[in-house]
């Protein structure tokens, strides 16, 4: 197989994309899509990273909530119980 190089500007580039069928357009999304999900996720993960809050701290609050939001379950189910 023999290899061709060639230089496209970025509006070249989006016109040859612009004259490809539905198939290939989806391909190259599909590409994109497993190069495009693993940066953004890193990204927010950094953005995200803090010395601040511990894994403890974290995991009490979510207990918290969690135990709140199940404390409010059994409250609307004791109520729908009366009628």
């Amino acid at each position: 197989m023999s290899t061709i190089n060639i230089t496209l500007n970025k509006k070249q580039f989006l016109k040859t994309i612009e004259r490809l069928d539905e198939s290939d357009k989806l391909e190259i999304y599909k590409e994109l899509k497993k190069t495009l999900f693993p940066n953004r996720f890193e990204k927010l993960l950094k953005s995200t990273q803090t010395e601040q809050l511990s894994f403890e701290e974290i995991t009490k609050e979510v207990e918290t909530v969690r135990q709140s939001r199940y404390d409010q379950g059994k409250q609307i189910q004791l109520g729908n119980n009366r009628q």
